[in-house]
Order: C-alpha cells, then sequence, then structure tokens
C-alpha cells in the first residue's frame, strides 16, 4: 500500500492505493469513502478484493486528513470536491466507487458535480432523514440526538444516537415519549468529558443529514448508481432512508449482508461479515447495466 498526501482548497487529503495482488487489471479502480470513518475502516473489506486496486481516504478534518479552511462541518459537496481531486489526480477514471454511511451522502454529491469520474457507484445506507415519508419526525429524532449530546456529552449522546437508529419504523409518538436510553446499556461512559466535538454527534454532522440529492443531475448522469442497504437494516432508520432514495431514483434498494457497518472484521467492536459483503460488492459491480 502507497499513502499520498494531495492539497486541495483548504484541506491535506490523505489517500492509500492498494495495488491488486492478482488479476490483470481488467476491473476500474475501486474507491471507497465513509463518513464519519476514515480510511482504516475499509481494511477488512479491502482484504477480500485483491484483485482489485483499491483506494481509500480520510476525509478533510478526520483520521490522518487536516483541514485549513477555518470550518468544522463536514459538507458533502465539499468533500465531493475533495474526491474528485483524489480520482483526478489518479488519472484511472471513471472510478468504481463504494461509499457508505456519511460517504454515501458525498457520493451522491460527487456524482452530481462530477457524473464522469463514477462508473458505478454503491450507495450503502446513505442517513438522509429528509426523503423519508415522516421526515419532520425524523429530523425532530435527529435533533434531539444533538441536543442530548449537547447536555450530556459523548456516552449521553451515543445511547440516544443508537436509540434512535435502531427504531424501527416512522417515528411516532410512541417514540418521543420513551425515556431517555441509559449509556449504560449500551457500554457507554456515563461521565462527560466535555468535548463537544464528536463528528457524528455534533452540529459538524449536520451537512450530512440535511443534504438533499439532485434527484435530477442523479437521473442524467452516465454512472450506474445502486443503492445498498444491509440485510439488518429493513425498518430502521438508515434502511428506510435507503428504500427512499432509491424510490427516488427509479429503482430498489440491493440487499447486502451484515448491518451499516456491514463490511467491518467480525473482530472489530461492530462486527460485520466483510467476506460475504465483498462477494456481494463484486457481483453489483461485475453486473451488466440494466
Amino acid at each position: 500500500m502507497q499513502t499520498h498526501t494531495l492539497s486541495t482548497d483548504g484541506a491535506e487529503i490523505v489517500y492509500d492505493v492498494a495495488e491488486a495482488e492478482n488479476g490483470s487489471g481488467e476491473h476500474p479502480v475501486l474507491v471507497m469513502i465513509g463518513q464519519p470513518m476514515d480510511a482504516s475502516g475499509f481494511r477488512a473489506l479491502a482484504s477480500y478484493l485483491p484483485d482489485r486496486v483499491v483506494v481509500t481516504y480520510d476525509p478533510r478534518g478526520l483520521g490522518r486528513s487536516t483541514r485549513s479552511d477555518g470550518e468544522v462541518t463536514n459538507t458533502p459537496t465539499t468533500q465531493a470536491e475533495d474526491v474528485h481531486a483524489v480520482i483526478e489526480t489518479l488519472g484511472v477514471g471513471p472510478v468504481d466507487l463504494f461509499a457508505s454511511s456519511g460517504g454515501a451522502v458525498t457520493a451522491l454529491a460527487l456524482v452530481a458535480a462530477h457524473p464522469g469520474d463514477v462508473r458505478v457507484l454503491v450507495a450503502h445506507e446513505p442517513p438522509l432523514p429528509g426523503v423519508l415519508p415522516d421526515a419532520v419526525a425524523a429530523e425532530r429524532a435527529l435533533a434531539a440526538v444533538h441536543e442530548t449530546y449537547d447536555t450530556g456529552g459523548f456516552g449521553a449522546g451515543m445511547a440516544a444516537f443508537i436509540g434512535m437508529t435502531s427504531w424501527r419504523g416512522e417515528f411516532t409518538d410512541d417514540y418521543f415519549a420513551r425515556p431517555a436510553p441509559d449509556p449504560a446499556m449500551f457500554g457507554m461512559p456515563a461521565g462527560d468529558d466535555g468535548s463537544r466535538d464528536d463528528p457524528l454527534l455534533s452540529e459538524h454532522s449536520s451537512a450530512v443529514t440535511s443534504y438533499r440529492p439532485d434527484i435530477e443531475a442523479l437521473a442524467a448522469a452516465p454512472t450506474r448508481i445502486v443503492v445498498a442497504v444491509g440485510e439488518e437494516s429493513e425498518g430502521i432508520f438508515t434502511g428506510r432512508a435507503s428504500a427512499a432514495v432509491a424510490e427516488l431514483l427509479g429503482t430498489e434498494a440491493v440487499v447486502f449482508p451484515s448491518h451499516h457497518g456491514g463490511f467491518a472484521a467480525e473482530d472489530s467492536p461492530y462486527p460485520g461479515k466483510a467476506k460475504e459483503f465483498a462477494q456481494r460488492l463484486r457481483e453489483v459491480l461485475d453486473s451488466p447495466a440494466s
């Protein structure tokens, strides 16, 4: 693996290139992006794709990538320009792109702005409450997570986040009537270290979840867009959002193994099924365009 640093507008972007261990190079380069997860979260998945050149990166201000733009918000359109700069520097486009969570939101912004960059986009569980039929309630539920974090710190905020993202179905009065979950139920610390800059729980992520996909631009792009959803995510927030985005694009979400982080190593804190996930990803990338 080779690590590179690229200067973009207001950031120093660090990205890794893992050359194919076998194969004749017949596959497009595969770029993997997440948010707020950095490149390290894709190591297990990449290890099961030895026939492809795999490129991963750390979003600006996260992991090894620094930012000098004076901002703290993780804005999808800005991050999309960073990914575009990496692809342009590689000089190998159009690439295949696997993007998960907030990275999937960045990827949708990238394809809308630079449709020639990506051959196939697999957008895995984009967290977009605004596309849901209960959008107002979903946005209220997410705002309550931010408020809980602002008030009680990481443990309280993460417990609220888990409670929100594991709720099945629409966010009804029954959801809002529930007492705040106890952090200890999820193994979270009850204390408050005073920090309020967590990229997932703070308002730093608000630009990600408030993003609205440009459906017209996406439909006009030459990119084949596949919205992916974990088999365990049916009915919960990111699963419902995935189905809604796919419907807006005139398709159906494609089921992948495991959960929201289903590509994680089996010995990780949130174990997935990386080998099975990689096989499903290969099938989707290699399938002919419909």
